[in-house]
């Protein structure tokens, strides 16, 4: 009885125990990843990069459409005076020319899909790295993402700004913080 008794103490206090020591190093944080990548320069780098080659493939794309119009107006003017052959074969240049640029649109925008995602890849592993690192550097043992995506509720709801650490991932990055970024700034002149 006493074993018994004994041995059922002991588990006890090793559950009272390693119940303390999970509770005192349990520390969790939260950040929000979107935020952090809309203001690094990394990210205005990116858009910049992108703006680019969207700007090349809209002016291909306008030269195309523009040259496609040129076919049809000819064709609307002179498709009276066509012979059966010529009016045939200008109708079937003209849905061919309207396929290729219905086709470049949808491989020019995934193209400019591609390339945004082979650009974030990097910064955003690079994010990552960081929290992680500062997770461990200040004690962290969770640190949670508070932007859910677009149009949806954040995974965290109430929480202490003492354990938002976005200034310190911003800090890690070498970035100075938005919002003492904003502090910083001279005040506009009247």
């Amino acid at each position: 009885m006493k074993t018994k008794f004994f041995a059922t103490f002991i588990t006890a206090l090793m559950f009272v125990g390693i119940a303390n020591v999970n509770a005192q190093t349990t520390k969790i944080g939260y950040t929000n990843v979107d935020y952090i990548l809309n203001n690094i320069p990394d990210a205005k780098d990116i858009e910049n990069k992108l703006k680019t080659e969207k700007a090349q493939y809209d002016k291909l794309l306008q030269d195309k459409i523009a040259a496609f119009q040129a076919k049809y107006e000819d064709y609307q003017k002179n498709g009276a005076t066509m012979s059966a052959v010529i009016k045939a074969d200008r109708e079937k240049e003209l849905q061919s020319g309207q396929t290729a640029i219905q086709e470049f649109q949808q491989s020019s925008e995934t193209a400019l899909q591609q390339k945004q995602q082979q650009l974030l890849a990097p910064v955003l592993e690079k994010i990552d790295k960081t929290v992680k690192d500062v997770a461990k550097e200040n004690g962290y043992t969770y640190v949670f993402n508070t932007d859910a995506g677009p149009g949806t509720t954040p995974i965290l709801l109430v929480a202490p700004d003492a354990d938002n650490i976005s200034d310190l991932v911003f800090k890690k990055l070498g970035v100075t913080p938005p919002a003492q970024a904003a502090a910083q700034a001279p005040a506009p002149k009247k």
